[in-house]
């Protein structure tokens, strides 16, 4: 199963900072029933926020770059994300060289903060590895609504 947590990029600066945006919905595959009511799990809180991360570099990068994981300073996290929230998520970051990038950010619903992270470290791979610059690009394009790309 994979897992699409970022609808589109609203806004992005170069190799500094992304604004992206989720709204979840009932029918997705995500949400944790065990609790009096549905919510999503943190880690995939996490993970909307490191997608906007990765699509930060893949812009970034014109494509060439895409981020992997490699390893987590601080998480927190703050409150529950329901189904019909929209994750407003910012990521931004605080140093990137060919290799690595150290990135930070947050994610929010309707102004509250659900997650916090900083001191994430992604491995910075070549994108033709996981998929051609070609297509890696063209999803890029479509996620993009800020004008920039």
């Amino acid at each position: 199963m994979r897992f699409h947590l970022v609808d589109r990029i609203d806004a992005w600066e170069r190799g500094v900072s992304v604004r992206a945006r989720k709204l979840t919905s009932r029918s997705e595959e995500l949400w944790d029933p065990s609790g009096p009511e549905p919510t999503m799990p943190g880690p995939l809180v996490l993970e909307s926020l490191l997608q906007a991360g990765t699509w930060l570099i893949v812009l970034s990068t014109d494509g060439r770059r895409r981020a992997a994981l490699a390893s987590l300073g601080s998480v927190e996290f703050v409150d529950h994300v329901r189904p019909g929230d929209t994750l407003d998520i910012e990521a931004v970051v605080e140093s990137m060289t060919d290799e690595a990038a150290l990135i930070s950010g947050r994610v929010t619903v309707d102004g509250r903060s659900v997650l916090e992270a900083s001191e994430v470290i992604c491995t910075l791979l070549d994108a033709n590895e996981l998929d051609t610059e070609e297509e890696t690009m063209r999803m890029a394009r479509l996620l993009d609504r800020s004008g920039d790309a």
